[in-house]
């Protein structure tokens, strides 16, 4: 019940600061992020550590069918450019310097922080304690690598685009689809994937990864139709530290990132599409973990525990910035749109979650 009003709130202040009914709506879709990433444990952290640890593929597999899902959809809708009157865009990002370094810095992060982005955020709405202080991090260092981008863009990078702008998108299309299809045809399915489904294991029981896949797909799409790009988590943590760091002195509208589309630091984070989608996630995944009865307050761990959970919250915002995008912008929704920077940001970030993985021990992770 106090989920479904914090869902609730949410939507209700972005009604007050919306200039369009799209932004409660939004409001809506993010919560129901969180309500599915909670009832899958969907977490894009975890599937790194266990492909590196166990060879364990199950979670690329959940990721290759919403993959699949969303890029049927989006590739058209890209291609035709709008949506009932609608601009649409996807995420593509120029590879370079700060591309890779930012990937690396945020797989290291993800590995010691306790979760991804969206780990993080349907994570603390489930009860850990300790993701606070991750959270709490990732803003700051979101925040301090957008006031660094003036060094990190002067580095050499190649202005890449998306697989359509070379094969075309029925081309392109096709040819992801063969990659995605033979991810989820080789990787044997989680042994949860054959649950039946029911009203009560909807509601009530942890869901199969195939089941999450599906609905983040449904949702990605949703938002695109709504706000005309694709679900992206990151920018909202780079707003609060900004907005935080004009409270105490400092001038974030002379930074890099504000150049040009400072708008958002003058308006409430509520008028703010991404950041009311943050919000409601928390709030949606603490509605899925009261009906499962799974909300489970705890403290997340050791004092190192919760140093681990600073260190690498400030990594993965630092990172995030660097790679303009997280394990949603960076690599899901940025793959769904074709972006040729998705398969490089996954590669670079395997790496800095290999080395994030010796560093658990110094931080009592692995107790």
């Amino acid at each position: 019940m106090v989920a479904a009003i914090a869902i609730a709130a949410v939507a209700a202040l972005s009604i007050d600061h919306a200039t369009s009914w799209r932004l409660p709506v939004l409001a809506l879709v993010g919560g129901g992020l969180g309500f599915v990433l909670f009832q899958a444990t969907f977490g894009f952290a975890g599937s790194f550590r266990a492909a590196l640890e166990r060879r364990d593929f199950s979670g690329f597999r959940a990721q290759a069918i919403a993959l699949a899902l969303t890029s049927c959809v989006f590739f058209p809708l890209l291609a035709g450019g709008q949506l009932f009157g609608l601009p649409l865009s996807g995420f593509v990002t120029p590879i370079g310097v700060s591309f890779v370094v930012g990937a690396i810095l945020f797989g290291v992060g993800m590995q010691i922080g306790g979760g991804c982005a969206s780990g993080t955020l349907f994570g603390l709405g489930g009860g850990n304690a300790r993701l606070l202080m991750t959270l709490a991090f990732f803003v700051l260092g979101s925040a301090v690598g957008a006031a660094h981008l003036g060094f990190w863009w002067a580095l050499p990078a190649f202005q890449t685009g998306t697989s359509q702008d070379v094969l075309g998108w029925p081309l392109a299309l096709a040819i992801h689809l063969m990659i995605f299809m033979a991810i989820i045809r080789l990787v044997p399915a989680s042994r949860t994937d054959a649950r039946a489904l029911s009203w009560r294991s909807l509601f009530r029981e942890p869901w199969p990864l195939a089941w999450g896949a599906i609905g983040l797909a449904l949702l990605n799409i949703l938002t695109m139709a709504l706000v005309g790009r694709p679900w992206g988590e990151t920018a909202g943590f780079t707003l609060w530290g900004s907005k935080l760091a004009a409270v105490v002195g400092f001038d974030p509208a002379s930074w890099p990132y504000w150049q040009g589309n400072a708008g958002p630091l003058a308006t409430s984070v509520f008028a703010d599409a991404t950041s009311v989608m943050d919000f409601a996630m928390i709030a949606g995944s603490a509605a899925a973990a009261g009906l499962s009865g799974r909300f489970a307050a705890r403290s997340g761990g050791s004092g190192r525990a919760w140093l681990g959970a600073a260190v690498g919250g400030f990594l993965m915002g630092y990172g995030a910035r660097l790679s303009d995008g997280c394990n949603i912008g960076a690599y899901f929704s940025a793959l769904a749109s074709g972006s040729l920077s998705g398969w490089v940001w996954i590669a670079a970030a395997f790496l800095g979650s290999a080395l994030g993985l010796k560093l658990r021990g110094a931080f009592h992770l692995d107790r």
